[in-house]
């Protein structure tokens, strides 16, 4: 469905879907901003989601979300979708997905303006996809600092 998704004006509704995603990410994350490195998303009888936060900035956030669909975190995490978080502008885009690679490293050229917004639209789409699924599906959040003190009381 991605693939035959494709509006006349891309770049119009490009900046749409990022705001989109903003708001469903912070929906399916409420206190996204207080999360110091990971965090877990739970779920009755679904994978898990996995939040690592890769850098905090004044007016951005880079986070990672994936499912995993494994016990260890280092088998197997997909999608991986790395998302810039633009604070200010209250905007979210995919800069990368398991799949595919950062759109900087894909096209050098900036005149390859339509290739890019192209890549990018499959990028933000399926974002917005997952993210309705993920909040169809009810997760709460719970960030490693919290995990670690509920094992703490609980011992």
């Amino acid at each position: 469905m991605m693939n035959k998704l494709k509006p006349v004006n891309k770049s119009i509704c490009l900046e749409n879907i990022c705001e989109s995603n903003y708001r469903k990410l912070f929906r399916l994350i409420p206190d996204l901003l207080s999360i110091e490195r990971t965090a877990t998303g739970f779920s009755t009888n679904k994978p898990d989601l996995h939040l690592t936060i890769i850098e905090h900035a004044p007016y951005t956030l880079t986070v990672q979300l994936s499912h995993c669909f494994n016990i260890k975190l280092s088998e197997f995490l997909e999608p991986a979708v790395k998302i810039r978080v633009y604070l200010d502008a209250k905007s979210a885009e995919v800069i990368r997905d398991h799949a595919r690679t950062d759109v900087s490293k894909v096209f050098s050229n900036p005149g390859l303006v339509t290739e890019i917004m192209d890549y990018k639209w499959t990028l933000n789409y399926f974002l917005d996809t997952w993210l309705n699924h993920c909040l169809r599906t009810d997760y709460h959040f719970v960030a490693e600092e919290e995990l670690f003190a509920e094992e703490l009381d609980s011992a």
